[in-house]
């Protein structure tokens, strides 16, 4: 009984010795935890920002550096911007266009990097059996685009570049699970949009490319942040570009690996994001002249158009103007 006894007390004193070591090891884990600054990105599906957290670097590498990264995911760039503006999100990927429209708008948000143009991705698509050959020949369809995004902007160069404008035209405002569907029911006569939808949309329904956008559009991936965000966190802007940048390499370099990431991400085939994959490069850079200059020729191009009521100079959103 004795024995017993000892045993029993043997066994409860190893019992709160493991307890105290775990609650010890939880404090220690949970304190490390909150020592970490966080930051908030937004991004869409498939995106550098998608990539990078999908391979898990940018998190480890941030967290060495004593910040907590954490991912919002966001259907389209107004979406994003919202969200930026109302503070949910300290970081947002969105296309070219965007960062116009809401600069027009007089919203203090900012450049702060860049990617690499991608036009092969941005297209304008036809029904195989409607008969247009050439631009000229949407006079007087229906095209469907999301107003205030990239294919706003490639629509009207695209309508330009045949000596139409947007009134030869009837241009059908939707998101892209409507556009989807208008699309594959003749609903509509074109669909202006970009990867993956222009991939899918080729693969699964044999859609016709009239163009893409060599020539017309350049379609960047820009970070954008609030000004006075980015002016007191020049350090995590930095690191964030700087360590995407690294994952974009590895994209670049590691294409069947990134092929087959996105496929089981996206839940599309292998053909559909090789085809996305192959014909766009990957990067996330610093800002340059070249790039405003870009995003000028848009906000004059919708100024124009009465499509913002401010004129606006894109310089004027860098983070050190």
């Amino acid at each position: 009984m004795k024995k017993h006894k000892w045993q029993v007390s043997l066994l409860f004193i190893a019992l709160l010795a493991w307890l105290g070591i775990a609650f010890y090891g939880y404090r220690q884990t949970d304190t490390s935890s909150s020592a970490l600054t966080t930051v908030t990105i937004g991004y869409q599906k498939a995106d550098p920002v998608d990539i990078a957290r999908q391979r898990g670097q940018l998190v480890k590498k941030m967290q060495a550096k004593g910040y907590k990264v954490v991912f919002k995911e966001f259907s389209d760039g107004t979406a994003l911007l919202t969200a930026l503006q109302a503070g949910d999100i300290d970081y947002a990927r969105v296309g070219d266009t965007p960062p116009v429209t809401v600069q027009a708008n007089g919203i203090k948000l900012v450049y702060v990097a860049a990617g690499a143009a991608k036009p092969n991705g941005s297209e304008i698509l036809v029904g195989q059996d409607l008969g247009i050959k050439r631009l000229a020949d949407l006079k007087g369809k229906r095209i469907a685009y999301a107003k205030g995004t990239s294919a706003q902007f490639f629509i009207i160069q695209a309508l330009k570049k045949a000596g139409l404008t947007t009134s030869d035209v009837t241009l059908v405002n939707m998101d892209q699970a409507a556009a989807i569907v208008a699309f594959a029911k003749g609903k509509v006569d074109a669909w202006v949009t970009w990867d993956p939808y222009t991939a899918t949309a080729e693969v699964e329904q044999q859609a016709k490319v009239l163009v893409n956008g060599t020539g017309l559009v350049k379609d960047r991936d820009f970070m954008l942040s609030t000004r006075s965000y980015a002016k007191t966190h020049t350090t995590v802007t930095n690191y964030l570009t700087t360590y995407i940048n690294d994952d974009m390499q590895w994209a670049t370099k590691h294409q069947n690996k990134l092929i087959a990431m996105l496929s089981e991400t996206l839940h599309l085939s292998k053909t559909i994001i090789k085809k996305q994959v192959q014909r766009r490069t990957y990067t996330m850079g610093k800002v340059t002249t070249t790039m405003i200059k870009e995003q000028q020729k848009i906000a004059d191009v919708f100024y124009n158009a009465g499509l913002i009521d401010k004129k606006i100079k894109v310089k004027d959103a860098l983070v050190d103007q």
